[in-house]
């Protein structure tokens, strides 16, 4: 290729002589067009230009992997986050049990001491009316239930047949002796029983009303010891009226008492309070005849009466004396009854009635004695401390049978100093339940 002067004279030279006029402007070099390049057919295999854009960086290589990095950064943070969202300190306890064989004799005092007892009683009546098979001539006296009040500070015997008078003079008597409990904390001891009319005819079959004794008049007691019926007295009559052969009567009363047993039963196991238990044997139903009475068209009412008298004591307080005389180890702790159904109550005499100081009884058979846990000892007692050391400390607890310790996040080894900050549950068993 031939040069001319144009392409030895130096750029910065040339510039000065062509600013000067010595020189005149060299025109611009033209570079040549390119050819344009062949159409490619079109492959919809091959990847787009745009493809290549985003999948290489400037320099020719593959682009830095962002969305990846931040969703792993997202996991990571979510997981540590549920690590401390879900951190804490858990003591699972199972509480220890003593299946004991019971074989003894206990005294019980009403409503007070180391084991108390007290008296529910049920009533319930059913009544049928039955065609009348013949007529006959009756004396018969009204009765009815009273509760006899006592607000002394002490108990107050009455005598059978001790009269009981309402406001109009009408007079009722019981049949049986009753002690009336002393008063107590400003509430008066009180007792149920039944009277008869001192005579027979219509006019006793009052209504709820009050009574006073008169035997008590001229004494500080007569104002102290009164009575009240919450239903009519009933059953009162004098003169003819229908009535039934014997066989019927027998037949009848048969079938009401039969029909009263379940509801009597329902009703008595539906009155004992929460924390109370009512052993086997520890109940009895007693059936009585209702007084006959004449009903519409030429029909008699036949009626019985079942009532149901049970003692009751404190689940906790039975548990213990139980525990006492069949756990040597045990001194006192709580305990909880496991199971009572293995358990058979015998009265030493008699059940006893409302005003009945002390019950003596004899216990025999199975049952699981199962001790009480204090969640909150039990969190005090391993705060601040690790977990080989509160594993030592739960197994000096005698109520704790195995404890499960839980910590998180998997890292901590040492339970937090604030007891309030300690989840203590207790596992229950299959054997505990009642």
């Amino acid at each position: 290729m031939n040069k001319n002067l144009n392409d030895i004279i130096p750029p910065s030279r040339r510039r000065i002589l062509e600013e000067s006029g010595a020189l005149p402007p060299q025109a611009p070099v033209s570079m040549p067009t390119p050819a344009p390049a062949p159409m490619a057919m079109h492959d919809d295999h091959a990847p787009s230009p745009s493809s290549y854009t985003r999948s290489m960086s400037p320099r020719g290589g593959r682009s830095f992997p962002y969305g990846t990095l931040i969703a792993a950064l997202v996991v990571i943070g979510l997981s540590v986050g549920a690590l401390f969202a879900f951190s804490g300190a858990k003591v699972n306890i199972t509480p220890a049990m003593n299946t004991v064989t019971v074989a003894g004799d206990f005294i019980s005092t009403l409503s007070t001491g180391d084991l108390p007892f007290e008296v529910i009683t049920v009533e319930k009546v059913a009544t049928a009316n039955v065609d009348s098979e013949g007529t006959e001539t009756v004396n018969q006296a009204a009765q009815g239930a009273i509760t006899i009040m006592n607000k002394q500070p002490n108990s107050q015997q009455l005598i059978k047949n001790t009269r009981f008078q309402t406001p109009d003079g009408l007079v009722f008597r019981i049949r049986d002796s009753v002690t009336i409990p002393a008063s107590k904390n400003g509430t008066p001891g009180a007792i149920k029983t039944n009277v008869y009319a001192d005579a027979a005819g219509e006019q006793y079959n009052v209504g709820a009303t009050t009574f006073t004794v008169p035997g008590l008049k001229g004494n500080a007691s007569f104002d102290l010891v009164t009575a009240v019926s919450d239903e009519p007295m009933k059953g009162g009559f004098a003169g003819p009226r229908p009535n039934i052969g014997q066989a019927t009567r027998e037949a009848t009363t048969a079938k009401l008492k039969e029909s009263l047993a379940p509801d009597i039963e329902k009703e008595l196991a539906d009155k004992v309070q929460e924390g109370y238990v009512l052993l086997n044997g520890a109940s009895r139903v007693t059936y009585t005849d209702e007084p006959d009475s004449a009903a519409a068209g030429g029909k008699v009412t036949i009626g019985a009466k079942a009532v149901a008298t049970a003692v009751v004591f404190p689940e906790a307080a039975l548990a213990r004396a139980i525990a006492y005389q069949t756990i040597g180890s045990y001194s006192g702790q709580d305990v909880e009854l496991g199971d009572q159904k293995g358990l058979t109550l015998t009265p030493t005499g008699d059940l006893p009635s409302a005003g009945t100081a002390e019950f003596p009884f004899s216990l025999a058979g199975n049952s699981v004695i199962v001790w009480t846990v204090d969640t909150a000892k039990i969190a005090g007692a391993v705060s601040g401390k690790g977990r080989d050391a509160a594993q030592s400390i739960l197994a000096g607890f005698p109520e704790v049978e195995m404890a499960q310790l839980v910590l998180r996040p998997f890292w901590s080894s040492t339970f937090p100093q604030d007891p309030a900050k300690i989840n203590v549950s207790v596992s229950s068993s299959e054997t505990s339940k009642k």
